[in-house]
């Protein structure tokens, strides 16, 4: 199986596929801004047999630290086929050239093993617990790169 990223821009989303309308027009907003403020290639497209099946990308700019945090998220009829765990990875290669990340975040849901799983074999390490606005307790793993 072969996974692809490709870099995301407003064009490129198609209402429907991978998320509900609500989500995709968030993520076109988090493309804008960041193109808008000078940081790109932070958002992608997960491609596999020529389909649409995920999406990937940062979800701000970096801290002056140097950390920004990672969201992902696989069409349902797409999840377990390794796509997100790919993605993760390509994600870090392409992100390790930049001089402005120094460090990589990701929150889950305590539930969500497979995302868990996602960010553990992308050699992230769990650093504790956070409460998040939308999602209440959560799960905060970090990579550094």
């Amino acid at each position: 199986m072969m996974t692809t990223l490709i870099e995301l821009t407003d064009e490129d989303i198609a209402p429907g596929g991978v998320d509900n309308p609500e989500v995709l027009s968030h993520v076109r907003q988090l493309a804008t801004k960041l193109r808008h403020d000078g940081f790109y290639g932070g958002h992608w497209m997960m491609i596999a047999g020529g389909e649409v099946v995920g999406l990937c990308g940062f979800k701000a700019l970096p801290t002056h630290d140097g950390e920004v945090e990672l969201g992902y998220g696989v069409a349902a009829s797409r999840r377990d086929l390794g796509h997100a765990t790919a993605a993760v990875a390509a994600v870090i290669e392409e992100t390790r050239g930049n001089p402005a990340v120094r460090v990589i975040v990701a929150l889950t849901a305590l539930e969500n093993l497979a995302s868990q799983k996602v960010l553990d074999r992308n050699g992230f390490q769990l650093v504790g617990k956070r409460i998040d606005p939308e999602d209440g307790e959560v799960l905060l793993w970090r990579k550094q790169l």
